[in-house]
């Protein structure tokens, strides 16, 4: 499982993650990804692209799970 670390702010949305961590290689790509339900927050599909992803939060897509703190 990887990690991302929360820096200076309380959360991260959901479709800079995947950006970040590089699950997907552009903001466009991860908001299709989510709107098509490829995207799991905590063992639920999530549509939103802009979903707020606070510590303690897990993300999964595409067999890759990103643990929030």
């Amino acid at each position: 499982m990887e990690e991302f670390n929360l820096k200076n702010s309380d959360f991260i949305e959901l479709n800079n993650l995947l950006k970040v961590m590089g699950l997907c290689d552009t903001g466009g790509m991860a908001k299709v990804a989510i709107a098509e339900g490829e995207v799991q927050v905590d063992g639920k599909v999530e549509l939103r692209k802009r979903a707020k992803i606070r510590a303690g939060q897990i993300v999964e897509m595409g067999g890759r799970k990103i643990m929030v703190r």
